[in-house]
């Protein structure tokens, strides 16, 4: 759904715009808000409101006896804020997602298929930088083809 990078900035008044390729993707698939919360990887994941309900049904089913699942969903869920675009396709991040990820001013946006990501643009070019030369490895190790 969902998909290639785009680099952008938080403009002056702290508002990231969601890429007009994501926009237009949105519009066509009926996707009015988002939910954004805490990624992984020091990025912050954003679902559309009907795959964050999938994903949420599948955390919520995870054992909160177990100590890794109560951590798990209080990080992911305590961070997770409902938001919605203007016109313009501009949204406030939270503040404490922007620091979570270390967004100041320029960042990656991301498409991965189900999820956009968002990064600060530094930690995106240290993630591909350290991960491009595993990339095919990686690749071999995770398809059974």
């Amino acid at each position: 759904m969902f998909y290639g990078e785009f680099q952008h900035s938080i403009d002056r008044k702290g508002r990231l715009i969601l890429p007009a390729k994501f926009r237009e993707t949105a519009k066509n698939q009926f996707v009015e808000k988002f939910f954004v919360t805490r990624g992984l990887d020091k990025c912050l994941f954003m679902f559309s409101e009907e795959e964050w309900r999938s994903q949420e049904n599948k955390f919520k089913s995870m054992s909160f006896t177990k100590q890794q699942s109560r951590i798990f969903n209080r990080l992911l869920f305590s961070g997770a804020q409902e938001i919605a675009f203007d016109r313009q396709g501009r949204v406030l991040l939270p503040q404490y997602l922007k620091d979570f990820a270390g967004i100041k001013k320029d960042v990656m946006v991301v498409g991965v298929s189900n999820r956009i990501e968002i990064w600060s643009l530094d930690t995106w070019n240290d993630f591909y930088a350290n991960s491009r030369q595993s990339f095919e490895e990686i690749a071999e190790k995770l398809m059974d083809v």
